[in-house]
């Protein structure tokens, strides 16, 4: 939680606003203190977003939802204006955990937790559905525990059963994971009380497993294992609530019981009214003691004070600490590793003429797994922001703020709502991954904040309402047609061994399946496919059952090491045909681990050689950015550093395009001077009604249809996005070898020749 900031009110309907909870887009979340001295968390819907009367409908729509629930087990509206100019909606401040914040620290629940869960939370969709309404999302991080019960919260996206949603038709609204198989098909608008049911089993079967019952990764997937699969219940070993959660996740809706029945099968003895906590285990009962104990902390707080600095004194500071429970649930979430970097050194960034000074995000993984890939890009975008900055009567100044999410999916998302909510962030460049970027999706959707990711290439995510996601590289399944014509469109080559390898997750799934489809799309040729499970060790009989299929040519996906064992076993046969590895092998790990086995395996790669990768000159048009990358961090530009220097390049057109005229030296910070940006706006670069605030700055959605809209030519590629799904245009790809332990830039992939 953070303390108030200069523009923020001191009161708000009869409270006193104490501190930022978090925001989750369209509106900022106070922790506020009634006259009473009662504690309400307070959702203010942001200025620009009042006057929508599409999402003031909403908005009213969830306050008369909330308003209508009445049950000990749901946290209750305590107030509400739907109707000033600033509304706003009160709720009961509850500082207890999420069930998912539990079980990721504590683990799975105990048997009879879980039945206290249920029966409770049974309870509270009871009082739902007897108000006629259909929460759609529940799922763990919607349930606060407390030392008496749980509490159901989050109304945001619930409606009357009889209603017309206002949502796009086919729109996935809810939580992959913890849908029900009617709404992950799509048909959400139609899910009635029993996909709540649904839900519940999902949300009982996570607290007593620590897993969700279809698993996690790829939302595609995952939506399809709903539909589809029967839940994982392992570990689940005690008989009643294991027949239970059986009944909860029947595909057929007609076939789970009502909330109000659960109530009455789940024989366990729920916790009396003297607040006692031991219906759950010590280490949980203590975590809420402790953020329940954060509350003695308030009589302390004096006079709210909003218009100095934006830090916290030391002795508030720890007492937002320990409150930030509430945050999360209100959907603000919480995230680690901040870094705000500013300011430029050399003058870089100085202001303006115009006195304009705003900001590019860098959503990246700087600690996780693909650290690497991380940190190239956000060097990418800091050379672009220094390039538009050193351009002479420039009608704003950028800064970068980079945030880390250290590859994991549960801080992305905050991440994603820390840029949402500040307002100064004109675009996001990121995630570097496919689950970070699946999981902080909705949050720059709500947010309408434009978000354009170079390396996360899962092949289709869940349709948006606000379309302010734009995936400016190539999918897997773009991937696989150069990758099959590079081996199949070979005299000698008639049939591909595929084989795809668990170790690599989704993405080698998702390369293997696509490249599987596409060969006989596109040539005469046959495949022969073999998946192994992760963790595989000797690879040696599966290369000898692909040979032994009459393989021509082999196609690994998966990670290095894999791809490393790959080359030793078949370096170990008499196969003298074409080797290919997907993208993700090309690390110094496979080069280490394989040896001479390595030599004279292909890549097919989204990312180009702009002077780095291989070591050699690069892609034509790459040598002033190469020099400039060596000038500013002492070294070659890596992997996906390019890519991220244009992304940011085409962000910075369309905002010169819709604040203000061109610039004389070009807006655009490409790899040489250019002219005036192009009219590449729906505009031609004059701002139109609505496209600005009133100091100047894009509107989100105008930058968003802009960007849509855009052409531009990088040094990796020309950037364009198709109007339905807005993933890049073009089938544009890399081809790389090794050879003699590097990696060499052969050039552009292959295309057919017709």
């Amino acid at each position: 939680m953070d303390a108030l900031r200069p523009g923020d009110p001191a009161r708000i309907g009869g409270h006193r606003l104490l501190g930022r909870l978090g925001a989750g887009g369209m509106g900022v979340v106070y922790l506020g203190r009634t006259e009473a001295g009662a504690l309400a968390a307070i959702k203010v819907i942001l200025p620009e977003y009042a006057g929508d009367e599409d999402f003031r409908t909403r908005f009213r729509r969830e306050a008369e939802a909330a308003r209508r629930v009445d049950s000990r087990w749901a946290v209750p509206v305590t107030g509400a204006d739907t109707e000033s100019e600033t509304p706003w909606l009160a709720t009961e401040f509850v500082p207890g955990p999420t069930l998912s914040e539990v079980v990721a620290r504590c683990g799975p629940l105990p048997t009879r937790s879980v039945h206290v869960l249920g029966r409770l939370l049974s309870r509270a969709l009871t009082a739902v559905h007897g108000a006629g309404l259909v929460h759609r999302d529940v799922k763990p991080g919607n349930v606060l525990l407390t030392a008496d019960g749980p509490r159901l919260i989050d109304f945001g996206i619930a409606r009357a059963a009889e209603a017309t949603a206002l949502t796009a038709t086919g729109l996935v609204v809810g939580t992959p994971g913890f849908l029900p198989p009617e709404q992950a098909t799509g048909a959400g608008t139609g899910a009635g009380p029993e996909g709540d049911i649904f839900s519940l089993g999902c949300l009982l079967a996570y607290a007593a497993t620590g897993r969700p019952p279809f698993g996690s990764g790829a939302v595609d997937a995952l939506l399809y294992r709903t539909v589809h699969d029967e839940p994982d219940l392992a570990g689940v070993d005690d008989p009643a609530l294991r027949a239970l959660l059986g009944e909860c996740l029947a595909k057929d809706p007609a076939a789970r019981p009502a909330a109000a029945d659960l109530d009455t099968r789940i024989a366990e003895d729920v916790p009396g009214d003297g607040g006692s906590a031991d219906w759950l285990p010590e280490d949980v009962a203590r975590m809420i003691a402790e953020r329940s104990a954060a509350m003695l902390a308030l009589p302390d707080i004096e006079a709210t004070v909003n218009t100095s600095a934006t830090t916290p004194a030391p002795a508030r500071r720890r007492f937002l600490a320990l409150a930030a429970g509430g945050a999360v649930a209100l959907g603000a979430g919480t995230f680690a590793a901040v870094r705000l970097i500013g300011d430029e050194p050399d003058g870089r960034s100085g202001a303006s003429p115009a006195g304009r000074r705003w900001v590019i995000g860098v959503h990246a993984d700087l600690t996780g797994a693909q650290k690497a890939a991380g940190r190239a890009q956000e060097r990418g975008v800091r050379l672009a922001v220094d390039r538009f900055n050193s351009l002479t009567d420039k009608p704003f100044t950028l800064a970068v703020k980079v945030l880390d999410d250290g590859g994991d999916p549960a801080r992305s998302v905050g991440v994603a709502e820390e840029f949402a909510r500040d307002r100064d962030v004109l675009a996001v460049i990121g995630p570097t991954g496919d689950a970070a970027t699946g999981a902080a999706l909705p949050a720059y959707d709500e947010a309408v904040l434009p978000l354009l990711t170079v390396s996360s290439l899962q092949i289709s995510y869940p349709a948006r309402v606000n379309a302010a996601f734009f995936q400016a590289s190539p999918s897997y399944a773009a991937l696989s047609m150069p990758i099959v014509n590079r081996l199949l469109l070979r005299p000698d080559v008639e049939r591909l061994g595929v084989l795809i390898d668990r170790s690599g997750g989704q993405a080698a799934y998702q390369a293997g399946y696509a490249t599987n489809l596409m060969t006989p799309s596109l040539t005469t040729g046959t495949t022969h496919p073999r998946v192994v499970p992760a963790g595989t060790t000797d690879l040696g009989p599966v290369i000898a059952d692909l040979l032994g299929h009459r393989s021509d040519a082999l196609f690994y996906a998966g990670d290095a090491t894999g791809g490393a064992r790959t080359a030793r076993a078949l370096a170990a046969t008499p196969f003298k045909g074409p080797s290919m590895a997907q993208h993700t092998v090309m690390r110094p790990e496979f080069l280490e681990r394989a040896g001479e086995s390595a030599d004279g395996w292909e890549f097919i790669a989204p990312f180009t050689d702009a002077g780095g990768v291989s070591g050699e000159p690069g892609v034509p048009g790459a040598a002033d950015f190469a020099a400039a990358h060596r000038k500013r961090f002492g070294a070659a530009p890596a992997a996906w550093s390019a890519e991220a220097y244009d992304v940011t390049g085409l962000v910075a057109q369309e905002v010169a395009a819709l604040v203000g005229p061109a610039t004389k030296d070009g807006a655009g910070p490409t790899g040489s001077p250019t002219a005036a940006p192009s009219g590449s706006t729906p505009s031609g670069g004059t701002p139109s009604a609505g496209t600005t605030s009133a100091d100047g700055r894009p509107g989100r959605a105008a930058l968003v249809a802009a960007i849509a809209a855009s052409r531009y030519e990088g040094i990796s590629r020309t950037y364009a996005f198709d109007e339905e799904r807005q993933q890049l245009v073009g089938q544009d790809a890399h081809l790389y070898r090794a050879e003699g332990g590097r990696y060499r830039y052969l050039g552009p992939a292959p295309k057919p020749k017709s």
